[in-house]
């Protein structure tokens, strides 16, 4: 095991609770915002945590991956959905990269023939 990710959970909902305390009016509002994109509509919620996982995974917040894990577990998906979800997360991570890898290759050959060099 390389990280306990249970723990991480436990010892960041410590933290969570203080910034709760800190910033109460911004901390009531990503809550709300967070009950309503959870809530089932067009996409179940199983569906919806394991697309926030997903996401976890591409902008690799370890905090974000302990906390929709643990979520997605919770609304009962099989190992082989979460192996596909992670499939996707891995494409998507790498993805956006090549994108703005070729932008910024661009952006340097613009800046190089301004310049005249």
């Amino acid at each position: 095991m390389h990280k306990n990710w249970p723990q991480m959970t436990g010892g960041l909902s410590d933290t969570i609770r203080e910034l709760r305390g800190g910033a109460p009016e911004v901390m009531k509002a990503f809550s709300g915002m967070a009950q309503a994109a959870l809530k089932a509509n067009a996409l179940d919620t199983k569906t919806k945590e394991l697309v926030a996982l997903a996401i976890a995974v591409a902008i690799r917040c370890d905090g974000c991956i302990a906390f929709h894990a643990e979520a997605a577990m919770k609304q009962g998906p099989t190992r082989d959905e979460v192996m596909e979800t992670m499939g996707m997360a891995v494409y998507m991570g790498a993805g956006p990269s090549v994108m703005y890898a070729a932008q910024a290759v661009e952006a340097f050959d613009q800046f190089t023939e301004k310049s005249g060099g």
